[in-house]
This record gives structure tokens, C-alpha cells and sequence, in this order.
């Protein structure tokens, strides 16, 4: 087991007893229960799942091979077909004719913001919230309709594009579905990205109609003198606040509020388009980690088929089942999770970072957060948010005494020991991880994460602190979110899951980097994803189309660039990718991104970017340290200077980081070459807002890259 907790000091006298107790206690506890957990928890059951074979071979030639999920389709996926719901318009017409008066979507009422000083003295405005409010079926599909009717009111004809530009919240998923029912294409784009991002996207779509938040109203005033389409801007109101002036937009900009249009939609008589299911639903702009933004083509066909794969994967109880909404609706991810669920009459929560936790930035002293209130059972996540919570979890058992240490770490070994036989381990959970699971609400039982790759050690460290399973996917915004996923009998970490059973996979020989299907133990080679959730193509770039999409043996495929191997027991496991390869002077190929994957679990590091050269014999890095543990390093080295930009520029400092995370890289079994040699400290964090990384943490390396010259030049230069 890869862990930090052993390093975190050595052992005492009193520690070696208290740890050999423990370990009596439990063989004492485990001849006691064994007979009674064999009976009631049957992990054989789990074992034998675990060991099925999940994907079968049913193509293969000298250059590729092919594989398909042996799980069949479940009853969702076959109400779906047999209900003949082809398109979003009838998904949410069925779930309200099926679910109508039970709750559906859910906004936590804000009741007023009082000022709140913190210890350094300073007045911070925070919110004091009271309970969900919750919108039904029946009120969700009214909504749409009357929020589509009162668009075509306005001119928004069917086939012609409108923006949403807003935070998740309920609003944003009536107003998708209002632009499903009436046939008119919805334009998603990031609330974080860019001005130059948006504006690219606003132009390119051609839209005149924008739908906004209240909050983001100060940001569009920037933009909208360069995208002189645009005449309606419309705004979801915010619950404190009312827009007093329209004063600063451009000429001509009507401004409109989302009741407005409801209000409009009401009195219409204006006939509903429906769409089919090649019609566009979704033009969604991915802020992509090179280049421009590009526009991928979803039709509602695609939506529908990842709908289905969605729930043949992932199991839902929907008495009981209760989403917790927070990452961006504009990410394909969310958005067919949500809808998902929706169709299967499960409520979602709506949150955000900003008031999630008791401890989160807008919640005041003594008011609970949304995940104590909601108390969640399912949540979607990315790789990044997982990631610092297990750092998190790091830190504090690191900061408590030696005896919670000692009964922490063994907990986590045995618990984790007992999981990979089958078993759970309830009284472990209680007693132990009880006050880490409060923390989501207390009932959280299924995080899907998405977006990126999970490292293992994140997975093992949430997985068993949280009392939670996780299932990893893989796929992209052109694959409509759907390629492969864990299901949660997978007792391993580290791999993407089998096919979905609305998709096939193809391994493709990449021979600059040298990965054939021929190779042993695994083949391996370029993943191309097959199937109708895969898009039609880039919004008005042909030629982009062309050369990342393809059609073969009656079927649509997509090549992701990502190079990855399938066990034997038919799952995949990403391994790299084809632009994050670099071949070092000396011959020796590095993954940057599998470098990054594996550093940024190094405590000391909150953000890296590893970058190498073909003329050089080694890699450098630049590095976005974790504020606290840095100074704490700093202190246990004697280095004094308690300002963090202070010591990002101490040299005795970057060759004490550099240390402990070369330590790392080698503990996580990099090899030695792949580690930097060379790194930068830099202070102030890379947020969607600086442009250096996308709305879901992934790193844009070109622009990072571009930013930092002068830095690399520097790393590069001290190399000679």
C-alpha cells in the first residue's frame, strides 16, 4: 500500500505497544465475527464479481483490436427503449408523467448575509441559510415549456443558437430543457472560462440570446462590446439581490429576468417544436488544454445513448437515492449524470464550492453547510476536488497526536486489507472514519468521478476514509462523456473500468511510442471510442472532424489521443497520452502527464506542470505549493520567512521541495529520468480565471507554457 502515514515520524516505545494491542484486538475480533460476517456479507459474492471478465474481444486484426462489455443492458437502459424516448423533449416529458409531484430539483434558500470578522480582524460578508426548496417534477417540465414558449416569444426560433452562461443551479436545467423542447440548440460555456474563450464562442455560434446569473451580469458588461450579435441578455435572479440599473451595457442589449420570460411563456400560444433524434441538442465548448476553444456537436440521439450507459453502469436507488449537484452543468459529465437521474425520479441538490461545507468560504460560523443539510448519498467529482481531499485527510491525522496516528494507520491497513477479500468492516467505519464521513453529509455512498485520470492512492485514501465507493470513468465531451467505467465490485485502483454497454473500444498501434496490441503482458495502443454517443463532429471545423473522427464497419468512432491497455479481465487502464510524450536527449520516453499524475499526491504540491525537451537529459517543473505545508517545511529546515512568496524564491527552500518530491516520484515508482531536476515555486494558484487550466483543474500546457518562458528558459538553462 502506497501511504504517507508511516513517514510521519518514527515510532515509539509506546507506540510499537499500542499498535502490537491493536493488532491482538483485531485477530481476537476476527475469529469472534469471521463466522458471522461470512453469513451475512457473502464476499465471495464480491470476489466473484470482481473476477468476471467484463469485456470480450469481437474484433482484431495485425493493427488493432476491438472489445465490447459483456453486461447487458438493465431496466432503465430497456424502459428507455421501450418507452421510445429518442430525445431530451421526451426524457423529461416521461419523468414528469411517471414522477410528477415528487421532488426534483432543490435550491437552498439564502435568508439574509451578515458580516462576520475573522481572527486577524478583517469583516468577511457570510451567508446565513435556511432549508431546500425543492421545485417537483410536474413544476420542472411546466417551467421548460413555459420558459421555451417565452424564448420563441422573443425570436429565438428553432435551429438558431442560444448561450447559457451561468453557475449550476436549477435555472440552468430548465432552461436546457426549455431549449430541447422547442428544438433550439443550447451553447454551453464555461462560467470560468476566459473573455477571449467566451467571446470566440459567442461569435463563432452566432448567438443573439444569452442566458446568464445575476452574479455574472458584471463579467458579459465586459464582453458584449465584442460580440455584437448578442441583443437579449437574460438573468437568473439571485435571492438577495435585484438588478437596479442596466446602466454600462451596450446599446441595444435588452435585459430581461428569468421570470420575465416564464411570465411571457405563459400567456403564449406559440406551438412547441419537438426535436428529433438527429437534431442538435448541445453545441458544448470544452475549454481544452491547446488552442481556442472548440464547439462539440451533441444531438439528442448522442444524449439519450450515454443516458442509457449511464445507468446500465451506475447503480441507483431512487426511495432513497439523493444527488448533491455542484460541478458545472456546461461539462458533459454533469449534465448527463443530472439527467440520468432525473429520468430515474431522484431529487438533486443543488450547491456550490462556496457553501457546500460547514466550513466553506460563504457559510458563517454555526450555520451548516449544504451536504449537512441535503445530506447527499450520490455525487460526481473530478480527480482535482478528490485529490485535496485526501491531502486534507493527510494533514490532519499528521497534525494529531501520535496515539490517533498509530490507531488511524492501523485502521486504514485493515480496513483495506478486509475490502480487497470482500468484506466490509461497520464497526472500523464507525468507530474510526465516522467523523471523516460527516463531513459529506453522513450519508454519502457513491462518488462517480469523471474528467481525468485517479490516482490510486487518492482512490485507496477517499475510498476508505469517506466509508464510500468510487467508480472511475472514462470519456470525453466528443464521446458524450461515455467510454468505459468501474462498476463497484472492482477491487482494484488505478484502472478506467470495462466498456460501456452503449460503447466499444479499439486499441489502435501507436508506433512512435512504441505500444502495440502485440505487447505483453496487456495489449496496448491508442484508444478510439465507437458508438452512437460519440458526436457528429466540431461546430464549423471540417477539417478538425476529419482527422479526429472516422466511420468504420457501420459505426461512428472517435480518436482520443490517450494510450491505454486492456487486462485480461477485458478492463482498461489509461497509461498515457499521445501529446504528453516527450522523448529526452539520452532516447528515454517520459509521460509528462503520468509524471504529474503521480507527483501532484506529494503533499507539498497543490498544482504541477511538468514540461521536457528533446535536447535535454532530464525534465523540469514549475510547481504551485500547498501554502501550509510548505511553511511547515520551512520551519522543520530552519529556513525563516513566514511569507510563502518570500520562500518560493529561497533556494535553500527549492532544493528542500525538490527533494521531498524526488522522494516521492521514486516511492510512487517513477523512474529516475522521469523525475524533475529542475523545478519553480510559484505562489498564486492557477484557477480557471488565469487561463492556465480548464474549468475541470485539467492543465492548458500551451498556455502555462507560454506564461512561464522566461521561468523555463531559466530551468532549461541551469540544466548545461
Amino acid at each position: 500500500m502506497v501511504m504517507n502515514f508511516l513517514s510521519w515520524g518514527t515510532f515509539d516505545c509506546g507506540q510499537i505497544v499500542l499498535l502490537n494491542a491493536l493488532k491482538i484486538l483485531a485477530v481476537i475480533y476476527d475469529v469472534v465475527t469471521l463466522p458471522v460476517y461470512l453469513i451475512i456479507q457473502n464476499p465471495w459474492k464480491a470476489r466473484r464479481l470482481n473476477s468476471m471478465k467484463k469485456a470480450i474481444p469481437i474484433d482484431q486484426d495485425d493493427k488493432s483490436i476491438t472489445i465490447k462489455a459483456t453486461k447487458k443492458p438493465g431496466r432503465f437502459h430497456i424502459e428507455l427503449e421501450e418507452a421510445k424516448i429518442d430525445t431530451m423533449a421526451k426524457l423529461l416529458n416521461y419523468a414528469q408523467q411517471k414522477h410528477g409531484d415528487k421532488q426534483c430539483l432543490g435550491t437552498r434558500e439564502i435568508l439574509r448575509e451578515e458580516d462576520e470578522i475573522q481572527q486577524d480582524g478583517k469583516v468577511f460578508k457570510k451567508y446565513i441559510m435556511g432549508d431546500y426548496q425543492w421545485k417537483s417534477f410536474n413544476e420542472v417540465n411546466d417551467e421548460a415549456l413555459r420558459f421555451g414558449r417565452g424564448l420563441r416569444e422573443m425570436g429565438n426560433e428553432p435551429g438558431k443558437n442560444v448561450v447559457i452562461l451561468a453557475e449550476t443551479r436549477a435555472e440552468w436545467m430548465i432552461a436546457a430543457h426549455a431549449l430541447f423542447k422547442q428544438t433550439i440548440p443550447l451553447v454551453t460555456v464555461y462560467a470560468t472560462l476566459g473573455e477571449d474563450g467566451i467571446i470566440h464562442a459567442f461569435n463563432e455560434t452566432e448567438v443573439t440570446t444569452v442566458i446568464t446569473s445575476f452574479s455574472l451580469l458584471a463579467k458579459l458588461k465586459n464582453i458584449l462590446p465584442s460580440t455584437p450579435r448578442v441583443g437579449t441578455v437574460i438573468y437568473m435572479e439571485d435571492q438577495l439581490e435585484s438588478l437596479k440599473t442596466t446602466e454600462g451595457f451596450s446599446d441595444g442589449v435588452k435585459i430581461v429576468s428569468f421570470g420575465h420570460v416564464l411570465n411571457l411563456g405563459a400567456k403564449s400560444t406559440i406551438e412547441d417544436r419537438s426535436p428529433t433524434p438527429e437534431d442538435t441538442a448541445i453545441i458544448m465548448y470544452t475549454s481544452g488544454s491547446t488552442g481556442i476553444p472548440k464547439g462539440v456537436r451533441l444531438v439528442h440521439r448522442n444524449m439519450i445513448t450515454s443516458v442509457k450507459g449511464f445507468a446500465d453502469s451506475t447503480e441507483m436507488y431512487e426511495r432513497t437515492e439523493v444527488v448533491l449537484g455542484y460541478l458545472p452543468l456546461a461539462h458533459v459529465f454533469e449534465l448527463l449524470v443530472e439527467n440520468g437521474v432525473i429520468f430515474m425520479g431522484i431529487r438533486i441538490g443543488y450547491s456550490s464550492a462556496l457553501t457546500m461545507l460547514d466550513s466553506s468560504s460563504k457559510i458563517k460560523r454555526g450555520v451548516p453547510g449544504d451536504v449537512s443539510v441535503l445530506q447527499p448519498t450520490f455525487m460526481t467529482s473530478v480527480p482535482l476536488i478528490l485529490d485535496r481531499i485526501s491531502k486534507s485527510i493527510n494533514e490532519k491525522v499528521a497534525k494529531s497526536s501520535a496515539i490517533k496516528r498509530t490507531i488511524f494507520n492501523f485502521a486504514f491497513e485493515y480496513k483495506l486489507r478486509w475490502k480487497q477479500l470482500g468484506f466490509s468492516t461497520p464497526l472500523i467505519d464507525r468507530v474510526v472514519f465516522g467523523p471523516v464521513k460527516k463531513i459529506m453529509g453522513g450519508r454519502l455512498r457513491l462518488i462517480a468521478a469523471g474528467g481525468a485520470p485517479l490516482t490510486p492512492e487518492t482512490n485507496k485514501i477517499v475510498k476508505m476514509c469517506l466509508c464510500t465507493d468510487i467508480i472511475a470513468g472514462y470519456g470525453l465531451t466528443e464521446t458524450t462523456s461515455c467510454a468505459t467505467n468501474q462498476d463497484t465490485f472492482d477491487l482494484s485502483f488505478g484502472r478506467a473500468g470495462a466498456p460501456m454497454t452503449i460503447a466499444k473500444i479499439m486499441l489502435v498501434n501507436w508506433e512512435q511510442g512504441n505500444y502495440f496490441i502485440t505487447d505483453e503482458p496487456n495489449p496496448r495502443g491508442e484508444i478510439m471510442v465507437g458508438g452512437d454517443n460519440v458526436s457528429p463532429g466540431y461546430y464549423k471545423l471540417p477539417d478538425k472532424t476529419n482527422e479526429d473522427f472516422f466511420e468504420h464497419k457501420g459505426c461512428r468512432w472517435f480518436r482520443t489521443g490517450d494510450i491505454g491497455e486492456i487486462h485480461h479481465d477485458g478492463i482498461v487502464k489509461i497509461i498515457d497520452r499521445k501529446k504528453d510524450l516527450v522523448k529526452l536527449q539520452a532516447g528515454e520516453y517520459v509521460s509528462l502527464g503520468k509524471v504529474e499524475s503521480q507527483l501532484s499526491t506529494c503533499p507539498l504540491v497543490e498544482s504541477i506542470c511538468v514540461m521536457g525537451n528533446s535536447s535535454k537529459n532530464s525534465c523540469v517543473a514549475l510547481v504551485v505549493p500547498h501554502h501550509d505545508n510548505l511553511l511547515a517545511l520551512a520551519a522543520q529546515k530552519g529556513i525563516r520567512a513566514g511569507v510563502v512568496d518570500v520562500l518560493c524564491k529561497d533556494s535553500r527552500m527549492l532544493d528542500a521541495v525538490l527533494e521531498e518530491i524526488s522522494g516521492h516520484g521514486l516511492k510512487g515508482k517513477l523512474e529516475k529520468f522521469e523525475i524533475p531536476t529542475r523545478i519553480t515555486l510559484l505562489p498564486q494558484p492557477w484557477t480557471p480565471e488565469t487561463g492556465l487550466v480548464t474549468a475541470t483543474f485539467k492543465l492548458k500546457r500551451k498556455a502555462i507554457q507560454d506564461y512561464y518562458e522566461n521561468e523555463i528558459e531559466n530551468m532549461y538553462a541551469s540544466l548545461d
